[in-house]
C-alpha cells in the first residue's frame, strides 16, 4: 500500500516521544541538559557523515573534493530565499500556536516550540526522508521508511525527555512533507536521476549538522532559514540536462 512508509514513520515517532515524556518526568534537570548536548554530537556526526560522502570521492590512490561550489551556492541562495520567507519564524509561529491551543504551561514545558522545530527540521531533512519517500511512491516499498522510522522513534526517545511534548507533534510536518514526496513520486520519476538524489542527500546531510551545532551550542544558526537549500540541486540538475 502507497504511503505505509510515512504511516509508520508517525507512529513510531508519537510511540518514542510518549516513551521519552514519560521518561521526562523522572530526570533531573541536569541528566535533560547532558543527554540533550549528546544528541546534538550524535546529530552533528550523522551530518558530517552524509556530507562527506557528498564532498569527497576517491580516485585512484587520491581522495578528491568535489561539488564544493554546489554546497556554497545551494546554502547562499538557500539561505537567501528562506531569511527572505523567514521560514524559522514562522514554523516557531506553528509551534506557539500549538502550545497555546494545547494550553501548555510556560514554566511546566519551556522547550515545546525548540523541540517542534528542531525535531521537525530533523525527521524531514536527511536523506532517508527523500529517498523512502519516493520508493514508497514508485513502488508501494516502505522498507527504508518504517526503518527510518526506528531510528526516529529512538531519536524521539531522548528528543522528548529533553524537550517535552513539543517533539510529538513534529509528526505533523513529517507526514506532510513525506507523504507529499509520496504522492508526487510518479510525475516526477522521469526527472530523477543518481545524482539528483545524491545531491539532495548530500545537502540535505549538511543542514542535518547545523542542527546538532544549534542543539549542543544554543541557537546559532537558523537551520529552518536554510531550507531551500534542497532545491537547488533540483535547479542544477535542471541547468545541466539543458546543456546537454
Amino acid at each position: 500500500m502507497i504511503g505505509l512508509g510515512t504511516l509508520g514513520n508517525i507512529a513510531l515517532v508519537l510511540l518514542g516521544s510518549t516513551i521519552g515524556i514519560l521518561i521526562k518526568g523522572g530526570l533531573k534537570q541536569r541528566f535533560q541538559e547532558t543527554i540533550l548536548k549528546a544528541m546534538g554530537l550524535a546529530v552533528m556526526f550523522i551530518g558530517i557523515s552524509g556530507a562527506l560522502e557528498g564532498l569527497l570521492s576517491i580516485e585512484g590512490n587520491k581522495i578528491v573534493s568535489r561539488n564544493i561550489m554546489l554546497m556554497v551556492v545551494s546554502l547562499a541562495a538557500g539561505s537567501f530565499i528562506g531569511e527572505a520567507i523567514d521560514i524559522e519564524t514562522r514554523l516557531e509561529r506553528v509551534g506557539e500556536w500549538l502550545k497555546r491551543k494545547l494550553k501548555v504551561n510556560k514554566e511546566k514545558d519551556k522547550g515545546f516550540v525548540e523541540g517542534f522545530v528542531n525535531s521537525s527540521l530533523l525527521f524531514c531533512v536527511g536523506a532517508m526522508a527523500i529517498i523512502g519517500s519516493l520508493k514508497d511512491g514508485l513502488s508501494a516499498d516502505p522498507s527504508m521508511l518504517l526503518a527510518k522510522g526506528f531510528i526516529d522513534g529512538v531519536v524521539a526517545i531522548f528528543f522528548a525527555s529533553t524537550l517535552g511534548i513539543g517533539v510529538f507533534f513534529s509528526v505533523i510536518p513529517v507526514g506532510i512533507y513525506q507523504g507529499g514526496i509520496t504522492l508526487a513520486a510518479g510525475f516526477v520519476e522521469p526527472y530523477l536521476s543518481e545524482r539528483l538524489i545524491g545531491n539532495l542527500s548530500f545537502i540535505g546531510s549538511v543542514l542535518i549538522f547545523a542542527i546538532g551545532i544549534n542543539m549542543v551550542t544554543g541557537k546559532k544558526v537558523k537551520t529552518g532559514n536554510l531550507l531551500p537549500s534542497v532545491l537547488v540541486p533540483v535547479v542544477y540538475e535542471i541547468i545541466l540536462n539543458l546543456m546537454k
